[in-house]
């Protein structure tokens, strides 16, 4: 096919012409200096600014590249085309790979937002997993330096604190770094300290990034991504204050308590501050370190390494299958950093759940939603599904809810599987769909849906590189899914006296409930995949006669009162 003639549009060339006078501005300063004398003045008021000029310079750079890119790579292209689609996934390639270098080079800030963009999962795929690869880690600053804010937030006679306090940091990362202590009362703690300037440098990076946002904007009204640096904003702003992650991490440790696999570190809120966090110390590695969990599966009290993993794994979806289906109270950075495996723990492992700076709380009538969707999904049940995709608002696209979390296509017969023909089916299907359709797909889904689909993702990239089955991660949401519908809000009350004792005992009735419920769901996926016969539809029948029993609103209406008058009256029955 010959390309049309093709004329630069004269707003985008006036826009080209800005990003290259930005360019030509601050070029100087990038000559000026390089990236490890700027570096090193980052501390510095001026050396902060000057650095930050420098990687603005480099910014403009690599989105006026990236705008020229697009402008001529697809010109004359039908959209519905296949060399259409085979040379945008080139451009998005090259693009992001621009983005990852940019990011490398410029650190700090950009290596966080590069991360934040390649976890919302709304880019095209080969954004996502390009800047995936970004590693958080820099070089650690000087101890005189870290002594300065430790000084400035604990007092000028802090060290009195500690019995000893380890001036080598264990982690560096780009906006803070942790070192390990140990009190007067022997406590060994870990203590997180931010960079000095850290403030600061968010809010150039921050500025900057937005004015690329909305000059992209500008120059392509199709653009639909505007609000990601005012998300990224917002999730550094809690990130960088430490107090709001304590009471994330206080709040998590009070819903997971009864979690005996998960540790959440104990927060010394006399040693906590805005720009200082004291920590439990736990010892551990990351959870996708195989080797690490080769060393402690092959011990003698426990079981062979593919169960141990398993055991591990299973853990790990557990944990998130709580917070998202029964407390509606996510820990909105999953990735294998903050989930250590500990040798201490009952069954020869704990979870260590670390840095709780970025939390997303689910809506109650979103959380019930989601638990019926679950069901649904597993359930096969398409008439469900399409009406809480509707209420989601998926619109048309709810159909595709089911490849999206069980990676089925909704019409099939199979529940954790799929056929050749289904697949090849799928496929084509997901061709015919083009960017425009994923970019309206996600703008209509609520906040909290899209949290869920990146925080999903990154669990089974976890349990993927362990070598776990995605069945044993569908199997467990569904019995949570199953536990959050029947048991909305049962901490909460629990906690309170003087009915503490009432609410463990309805909780564990309703935990049998849920039990009972999830087993008729497994007995009906299983039916279900078995071909059409006379009795599979009677048993069917009677399932679905006791499914329709057991349900949230009917036990709320049943055991509540009945568990309230034994509460009141013991004798009510004798």
């Amino acid at each position: 096919m010959t390309p049309k003639p093709f004329n630069f549009p004269a707003k985008r060339r006036t826009g080209l012409l800005l990003l290259t006078a930005a360019v030509a501005a601050t070029a100087a300063a990038a000559q000026a200096s390089n990236t490890h004398e700027l570096s090193s003045l980052s501390a510095g008021k001026l050396g902060a600014e000057v650095h930050g000029l420098v990687r603005t310079a480099r910014a403009v750079s690599a989105v006026a590249s990236t705008v020229v890119d697009y402008e001529f790579s697809l010109r004359g292209l039908r959209k519905d085309s296949d060399q259409y689609r085979h040379s945008i996934s080139e451009v998005h390639l090259r693009s992001a790979k621009r983005f990852l270098k940019l990011c490398e080079v410029n650190k700090g800030f950009y290596v966080k937002a590069g991360q934040f963009v390649a976890a919302q999962r709304v880019l095209p795929k080969e954004y996502s997993s390009t800047l995936s690869a970004l590693q958080d880690q820099v070089a650690p600053l000087p101890f005189k330096v870290i002594k300065g804010v430790l000084k400035d937030n604990l007092g000028p006679d802090f060290t009195e604190m500690f019995e000893s306090l380890d001036e080598e940091p264990i982690a560096a990362a780009s906006i803070a770094q942790v070192h390990h202590a140990v009190l007067k009362s022997d406590q060994e703690v870990a203590i997180k300290v931010q960079y000095p300037w850290v403030q600061q440098q968010m809010t150039f990076d921050t500025r900057t990034m937005y004015f690329l946002s909305k000059t992209i904007a500008w120059l392509y009204p199709q653009y639909r991504f505007e609000w990601l640096p005012l998300a990224f904003a917002d999730s550094m702003a809690a990130e960088l204050d430490f107090i709001h992650e304590a009471r994330n991490s206080e709040r998590a440790a009070k819903n997971l308590r009864n979690n005996k696999l998960i540790r959440v570190p104990h927060v010394f809120w006399d040693l906590t501050s805005r720009q200082v966090l004291t920590m439990q110390f736990y010892t551990g590695r990351k959870i996708d370190d195989l080797d690490f969990l080769n060393q402690l599966g092959v011990e003698p009290e426990k079981v062979d390494l593919s169960q141990f993993t398993t055991m591990v794994a299973k853990s790990l979806i557990e944990l998130f299958a709580e917070m998202i289906f029964v407390h509606g109270y996510i820990h909105g950075d999953p990735h294998p950093g903050n989930i250590l495996v500990s040798p201490e723990g009952s069954n020869g492992f704990s979870l260590v759940l670390l840095d709780h700076a970025v939390y997303r709380e689910l809506d109650e009538e979103f959380r019930k939603d989601f638990c019926q969707l679950w069901e649904a999904l597993i359930l096969k049940d398409l008439n469900k599904t399409l009406r809480l995709g509707e209420r989601f608002g998926a619109g048309k696209y709810s159909r595709y809810l089911p490849i999206i979390f069980t990676g089925t296509p909704v019409e099939s017969k199979h529940a954790f599987g799929i056929s050749t023909a289904e697949k090849e089916t799928m496929i084509n299907e997901l061709k015919s769909l083009l960017f425009d359709d994923l970019s309206s797909f996600m703008e209509t889904l609520p906040p909290d849906f899209i949290a869920i689909m990146r925080i999903d993702g990154m669990i089974r990239s976890i349990i993927r590189k362990m070598g776990v089955s995605r069945v044993t991660r569908l199997l467990t949401y569904t019995k949570y899914a199953v536990y959050g519908l029947l048991c909305s809000k049962l901490d909460v009350e629990s906690s309170r006296s003087p009915m503490k004792s009432y609410f463990a005992v309805e909780a564990a009735f309703l935990s049998f409930i849920a039990t009972l419920k999830y087993v008729l769901i497994l007995i009906k996926v299983l039916i279900g995949s078995i071909d059409s016969t006379p009795w599979r539809q009677k048993v069917n029948n009677v399932l679905n006669y006791m499914h329709s029993k057991i349900s949230s609103e009917f036990w709320g209406i049943v055991v509540h009162p009945v568990f309230l008058l034994l509460w009141i009256r013991p004798n009510v029955l004798f």
